[in-house]
């Protein structure tokens, strides 16, 4: 019997893609854990704790978006030269 080289078995989970993964999760799971940043103190500029936490995490988001991006680029990179052997 001839044995198919190229055998489809779904999505290859890789400590890469765990990665992302945790990177496009965690502004939700901090975003939606209010309990976590419902409070006032400590203040930042004159600016209650509520809010600067939650601006913060828009710059963080941004980060951690940008970070998931050029690992799956680099992954899919990977994975065409990795197939054209």
């Amino acid at each position: 019997m001839s044995e198919d080289p190229e055998v489809s078995r779904g999505p290859v989970v890789t400590p890469v893609r765990v990665v992302i993964g945790l990177c496009l999760v965690a502004p939700f799971v901090a975003m939606l854990w209010v309990g976590s940043y419902a409070e006032t103190d400590p203040a930042f500029i004159g600016v209650p704790f509520f809010y600067w936490y939650q601006m913060a995490w828009v710059v963080i988001s941004t980060v951690l978006t940008m970070i998931a991006y050029k690992l799956w680029q680099r992954d899919q990179r990977a994975r065409r030269e990795g197939g054209a052997k």
